[in-house]
This record gives C-alpha cells, sequence and structure tokens, in this order.
C-alpha cells in the first residue's frame, strides 16, 4: 500500500487580489479534500496560506524572511475538520511571493512528510500577480514543454471493506486482499513458481504459449520524443475526429527566442489556415505512439506567449463511419423562411457566451455538479451513516437546471417557435403478420372465423393488438435470445431483468445436459453470448461470471469439456472492470479464463 500513499500540500494565495475569487477556491480545495477522504489514512494533506497579514511558518522563524506566509494547518492525515477549514478561509491584506510559498511547503515536505515511495505533490493557487525574482538563467535543460489543457475526471474506485477485525484494533485497515495461486493440474497439491510459469495467447481453438522474452522481442520500443510529420489545410480536420485529452505546447518559459519561434511558426500557421501532424512518445519505454492534430492559438495579452493545442487523432481502426442521409432529400420536411428564422432566434437566445455581456458557465469555474454532488454527499455521510441525499444547492442548480430567469426574459422567443412548429403524435401503423391470420380458432370464437380460416375485420384489430402488445415472460425454446432480449428491456418492473438471467441461465444447462454429441453447442453458444451481452448492457457483471465459473467447476472433468474448450475461440470470457463498473476483474484476469482458473479451483 506504500506506493498508493499521498501528502499534498495546498498553497493558497489570499491576498487582496486573490478576494473576488476565493469562494470559488474553497468550493475546490473543499471538493478535493473530500476526494482525499475516500482514502482514509493513506493520504495527507497540509494547508499554507501565503498574501496574509501575519507570518508563521518554521523557514521564518530559522533563517528569517518568508514573511506573510502562515502554515494554516501541518502535515496530517485528512478528517472533516479541514473541509470546515477550507471552506473559511480568511482574507489576507498583504500580497504574497508564491515563490516563498513553495520554498515553504517544499521544507514541510523534506522535514515533516513521512520518508517511503509515497507520492508527494504540491497545489499552488494564485493569480500570480504579485513580484518574484528572476529565475536563474542557464540552469534549464532543452525538452519539450508540453501540458494537459483537460482530463476527464472520474468517479473514484470503490474499494473491499471487510468488517471481519475485531473492535478493538484500533490499527485495522478493513482491507480486503484477493491471492491468486497457480497450481499444477497434474499434481493439484503443487505448487507452480513465477519462473515456471508462461502466458498463453488465444489463436482459434489453441493456446500459444509466449514467454516473456519473446513478447519483450516483439514489442515496439518508439523513442521519446516529438516528430513532425507535415501540415495540412484545417479544413482537412473535422472537429468529432478529435479523441482524449487536450495538451498545450507552450514555448521554453524565458527563452526568448523560444517564445519568437513557436509565435512566428503559430502565426503563420494561423494566416494560412493550416494544422500540423504530429508524432509524439511521452515517455521513454512507452509501447504506444500518438498521432496528432497542432493547432495554433494566439494570444491577446501582451505578456502571455503564443502557443499550440495538441489533439490526438484517431487511426484507421478507432474510425466508426456513419452515413446519414441529407435533409435534402425530404423536401417536405424543409423549414420555411419564417420557421428557419424563429429556430435561428431560438439558438442564439441559448448562446451561453453572447457579445454583448459575460459568458455564463465559465468553464474555469463551472464544476461538475455530479461529481461535487457525491463527493458533498459523501462528506455528509460520513458525518450521519443515516443521511438522506441532498437536494441540489442554488449553486449547482444554477449548472444542472435551465435559468428560470433567462427562460423568462426571453418567453416572446418560445412562444414564436412554438406556433411555429407544431407538435403532433405520430401513429405507429399496426402491420398484420402472415402467423397473425394463421392463428388457430379457439373454441370461443369458432363462429367468427369463416370456412376459408379468414377472420373478419372487426376481429382482426383485436387479434393483432394482442399479438403485438403481449409481453414476453420467459425464455422459450422456440426464440430464446429474442425472449431473453425482450424481457431485459422490459421496464415495468425491476424484476424481468433478474427473471431473464435466471431463465436463460437454466436454459442454457438444460440444453448441455441434454445434448448428444454436440448437436446443442451452436445453439448453446448464441445464448451464452446474447447472456453475457445483457449483463454487460444491464451492469450485472457478477451474475456472468459467477455462472462461467460454476460452468467450467461442474463441467471440466465430465464429457463437456470440450464445449468449454470452445468458448475462448467464441471470445466468450469473464467480464471485465472495463466492460462493467461493478465487475471485480481486471482485463488480464477475464482474458485468461479459463486457464488462470483452472489452476485457482483446483
Amino acid at each position: 500500500m506504500a506506493r498508493n500513499k499521498e501528502t499534498l500540500i495546498l498553497l493558497i494565495d489570499v491576498g487582496p487580489s486573490m478576494h473576488s475569487v476565493l469562494p470559488e477556491v474553497e468550493n475546490v480545495c473543499s471538493m478535493l479534500v473530500q476526494k482525499k477522504l475516500i482514502f482514509g489514512k493513506t493520504h495527507e494533506v497540509a494547508v499554507v496560506l501565503f498574501g496574509t497579514e501575519d507570518t508563521h511558518n518554521d523557514l521564518e522563524k530559522e533563517v528569517g524572511g518568508y514573511e506573510h506566509v502562515v502554515v494554516l494547518r501541518e502535515i496530517g492525515v485528512v478528517d472533516g475538520d479541514l473541509v470546515e477549514l477550507l471552506q473559511n478561509l480568511p482574507r489576507g491584506t498583504s500580497p504574497g511571493d508564491f515563490l516563498d510559498a513553495i520554498v515553504v511547503g517544499i521544507d514541510m515536505l523534506l522535514k515533516k512528510s513521512p520518508s517511503g515511495k509515497q507520492k508527494k505533490c504540491l497545489y499552488l493557487i494564485t493569480d500570480a500577480k504579485c513580484s518574484t525574482k528572476d529565475p536563474f538563467e542557464g540552469t534549464k535543460e532543452d525538452q519539450v514543454w508540453v501540458y494537459k489543457k483537460t482530463s476527464e475526471e472520474k468517479f473514484p474506485t470503490l474499494k473491499k471493506y471487510s468488517d471481519k477485525a475485531h473492535p478493538s484494533a484500533n490499527y485495522a485497515t478493513h482491507e480486503v486482499k484477493v491471492g491468486i495461486e497457480y497450481k499444477s493440474t497434474k499434481d493439484p497439491d503443487k505448487f507452480v513458481p513465477p519462473e515456471q510459469r508462461i502466458k498463453g495467447y488465444s489463436y482459434g481453438p489453441q493456446v500459444i504459449p509466449i514467454s516473456s522474452a519473446e513478447w519483450d522481442a516483439v514489442k515496439f520500443k518508439p523513442e521519446k520524443g516529438v516528430k513532425l510529420l507535415g501540415f495540412t489545410d484545417a479544413s482537412n480536420i473535422l472537429r468529432h475526429y478529435y479523441m482524449k485529452d487536450v495538451y498545450i505546447f507552450i514555448p521554453e518559459p524565458g527563452n526568448a527566442k523560444a517564445t519568437v519561434a513557436v509565435s512566428a511558426i503559430a502565426r503563420g500557421m494561423k494566416e494560412m489556415n493550416k494544422c500540423a501532424i504530429l508524432r509524439c512518445v511521452w515517455r521513454q519505454g512507452q509501447g504506444n505512439v500518438v498521432i496528432g492534430l497542432l493547432t495554433p492559438n494566439l494570444s491577446s495579452v501582451d505578456n502571455i506567449p503564443d502557443s499550440f493545442y495538441f489533439n490526438v487523432l484517431p487511426f484507421a481502426e478507432d474510425v466508426r463511419e456513419f452515413q446519414f442521409p441529407s435533409f435534402s432529400n425530404f423536401p417536405s420536411c424543409q423549414p420555411d423562411e419564417q420557421q428557419q428564422e424563429v429556430a435561428d432566434d431560438l439558438v442564439r437566445m441559448l448562446d451561453l457566451a453572447p457579445s454583448d455581456t459575460k459568458e455564463v458557465l465559465q468553464a474555469d469555474f463551472t464544476a461538475n455538479p455530479v461529481l461535487e454532488r457525491f463527493y458533498r454527499f459523501l462528506d455528509l455521510k460520513s458525518k450521519n451513516p443515516e443521511v438522506d441525499v441532498p437536494q441540489l444547492d442554488r449553486r449547482l442548480k444554477r449548472i444542472a437546471e435551465p435559468d428560470p430567469e433567462t427562460f423568462s426574459r426571453h418567453k416572446p422567443i418560445i412562444d414564436n417557435f412554438q406556433k411555429q412548429f407544431e407538435l403532433k403524435e405520430n401513429p405507429k401503423k399496426k402491420k398484420l403478420t402472415r402467423r397473425a391470420w394463421r392463428e388457430k380458432a379457439s373454441a370461443s370464437n369458432e363462429e367468427e372465423v369463416g370456412v376459408n380460416d379468414g377472420v373478419p375485420e372487426v376481429h382482426s384489430a383485436s387479434l393483432v393488438k394482442c399479438s403485438t402488445s403481449a409481453k414476453v415472460e420467459k425464455v422459450s425454446d422456440l426464440n430464446p435470445v429474442q425472449d431473453f432480449e425482450a424481457m431485459m428491456a422490459r421496464r415495468d418492473s425491476s424484476k424481468w431483468t433478474r427473471k431473464a438471467i435466471k431463465d436463460m441461465q437454466d436454459y442454457i444447462i438444460d440444453l448441455l445436459e441434454n445434448s448428444f454429441d454436440g448437436n446443442s453447442y451452436p445453439k448453446a453458444i448464441e445464448c451464452l453470448i446474447a447472456l453475457r451481452k445483457g449483463c454487460i448492457l444491464e451492469q450485472e457483471p457478477k451474475e456472468f461470471n459467477q455462472f462461467l465459473i460454476n460452468m467450467y467447476k461442474k463441467w471440466n472433468t465430465s464429457d463437456l469439456a470440450d464445449f468449454l474448450g470452445l468458448l475462448p475461440s467464441k471470445n466468450i470470457t469473464l467480464i471485465s472492470k472495463s466492460e462493467a463498473a461493478d465487475s471485480d476483474l481486471t482485463e488480464e484476469e477475464a482474458r485468461n479464463f479459463p486457464v488462470k482458473l483452472e489452476d485457482s479451483f483446483e
């Protein structure tokens, strides 16, 4: 667990120039600490304020200087008190030097953070408007200056918790660890050490063993660096090609020649409407290469240099082509001039960045409402386990819900749009199937059926209605996959998902146990594929994984072992966490089924 520990020091500017944004700083820092609370004793946090009227830090006492820097909280395990402390930051009266704050923070890490391999971080929050000393020149190595501009923030991964520890065990971690033992199939009591194991990869019905030396020899080992492949017109790259996070390329700080060179290239590309295609390898030994697009980002502020935005582009295998017909093929659906005008007015009304007013929901100050609500609820639940999920507060409502003031102010535009576009229900045409016409008449309606098995018009409507509206309630032998999918799609009760999975499992077992010379294998494979897909869509990976494991345990040494041997060739493996978040298995553990599980079960 040592490698998962983290010591974090927050360096927060509370000087006069920061007063207008300190409420947002308080919210962001509080949410950050709430996230750290999830990790319990493995994360420690300290808070240092600069720009304060007072001075309180060890360096000021030992060597002097470092004024207007206050250690608000020493390095310690995160708790709820720290969250409350960050929600009420004092307002400073002096301009603070962020370099002094950084030195104080580093001194704290060196003196007071625990030894080991834990991660150590400094988070600096400042507008950098105070004067600082210029750095010494000639001490930086020539390198590529690249930073992430944006990245996706995901929900934290929930951990398994054990309550088996004795209540008096104050230092119990309650951690659940999973261990895997490898044993020989010939001698189940013999443990196989790591040096005697070898990985195997599925290739059709076979498993091909490949040693680590062989795998290392075929690995692609590119050199770290950035290479320009060429330029293209900006119109050739569509916006939806962009993948993953956005990076920013900047000139080396303090290097005037680099700043001029980057600015010259960026402005030339902008003038010619060009973009650059780059080949990037971020780290030495990295196994993959990134191809991306470099777009010029010209600065409108004198003291901020020009730069480039970098977006990752897809390879041919990553592109998904979806062909949609042009609206010009549907002349009857084209809007008239007045409809087009009111539609344009509605779009302009919903613009979050109108030219005459300040931008609404600015990216730098707009939190993710889902994540922020989650962390706030987690903080409340840590203090009161019985607390209910709170309602959205006013600030989050402003982000997640339409602004009532905006809609009220532009009500005439909305009314005009509604008048020009009348909504009508599109009735679904019910078609008679040949099977419905050939239904055998029951005793109750024999008199209504003609001599040629014709159904009177008045009866046909009710017959079709019953046929189309009937809801599937069990997996039948006639169409098991269709029945299973129909039951999984039902939303009138949560019981249908569980029943569909149970019915399909029972049906597969019945197929295999009554199989003769493998005659039911293809149908069982089809049903197993449908079951796996349905469990992924409905986030029920454990149901499928346990069913597959039980099948293997039950039939591994029986006549149905040859059926189990077909599963890898059909890509029927356990469901991993990457496919369904509720799964407990990594991709490697799921992919190695049933090879790894065979040793574990024996």
